[in-house]
């Protein structure tokens, strides 16, 4: 059902948690890590989601192993570098990967600064090998508290034009919004676009503050405002874009049938939902897989899939020429192979 002359994005798409399990061993043993196992398919339950999880920090747990093996800079770059072929192996035309500093700092104490740097550098190597276009979004990972993510923030800031936008992330429900109003206010002075991970965890109060405290255009996940109407129709009239991750809202207990996802309500609505990944090593899916889900699975008809298509595009922290580049570069090149 994807409409096969329009560019295939991903704007949720967690950089430092798409590393896949061969890597992880190869690091491991690079940087002298301990790992449970050294045996790929013995591993596998530690890195990758195989059951539903109970809740959204059990989930991200899923991800530690994966960020404890980056014992240097080098391989920062590495897995910069690796994502752009990921993206560009499963057919995608543009892609917004995000990526804590800190949380991929933290196992070796490197420094921020230098692993914004080595993403950066990644990504751009990357870039000039495979034909798929790749900007960033820098995470400020609450989980760590308020002083870790402004550590964060000013690391981003120092290759601001680098970095596309910034995004808030990690444990909602205990480190809420408004304890973060500062960093938010002093990254849209400086021009970054603002997405954050809301309405996942908590409820469509957090989804609000997002909004309101910390200017949020998008917001990551959202499932909750299913239940608050009156947000539902402030998001459509305000144009703030949703960013829809069917398999990881069912791994993280987010919704507990893809049945009843609200995507659907979304786009009823009007408002501009979309359709990404999350974290696609851990969660075993690509974005056609997701697209396949939200056909079968929640049930979305040809014009919802369209109309995803579309909203991935439209709501991309890009300029209106670049989308225009996007399409035109779709319609002249047709569907891209490996082969």
């Amino acid at each position: 059902m994807l409409l096969k002359k329009f560019p295939l994005v991903d704007l949720h798409r967690h950089l430092d948690g798409n590393i896949d399990i061969n890597t992880i061993i190869m690091l491991a043993q690079k940087y002298g890590v301990d790992l449970p196992t050294f045996d790929p398919e013995e591993l596998r339950p530690y890195v990758q989601v195989t059951d539903n999880q109970p809740d959204l920090l059990s989930f991200l747990a899923k991800l530690d192993i994966g960020v404890s093996v980056l014992g240097s800079l080098e391989a920062c770059h590495f897995i910069a570098r690796q994502n752009v072929y990921s993206a560009f192996a499963e057919g995608l035309d543009y892609a917004e990967l995000r990526f804590s500093p800190y949380y991929m700092a933290k196992a070796f104490n490197l420094p921020l600064e230098g692993v914004v740097q080595s993403v950066i550098d990644g990504v751009r190597e990357g870039m000039a090998e495979f034909s798929v276009g790749i900007n960033l979004i820098g995470i400020l990972s609450r989980t760590w508290g308020v002083d870790s993510c402004m550590a964060e923030l000013n690391a981003l800031l120092t290759y601001r034009d680098d970095i596309s936008g910034v995004d808030l992330a990690g444990d909602e429900r205990n480190f809420p919004c408004r304890l973060f109003t500062e960093h938010f206010t002093k990254a849209r002075d400086k021009g970054f676009r603002v997405t954050v991970h809301a309405g996942e965890a908590a409820g469509p109060e957090s989804i609000r503050d997002a909004i309101k405290l910390l200017g949020a255009e998008r917001i990551g996940h959202g499932v909750q405002a299913v239940n608050d109407p009156w947000l539902l129709e402030y998001m459509a009239n305000w144009g703030i874009a949703v960013e829809c991750c069917l398999t990881s809202n069912l791994q993280t207990n987010a919704v507990n049938d893809l049945a009843n996802h609200p995507v659907k309500t979304f786009l009823d609505y009007g408002i501009i939902a979309t359709l990404n990944t999350d974290d696609p090593f851990v969660e075993g899916v690509t974005l056609r897989s997701e697209y396949e889900r939200a056909v079968n699975d929640v049930g979305l008809t040809k014009e919802h899939i369209s109309q995803l298509q579309r909203n991935g595009l439209n709501a991309a922290f890009i300029s209106e020429g670049e989308r225009i580049k996007f399409i035109m570069r779709k319609l002249q090149n047709g569907e891209r192979s490996l082969h």
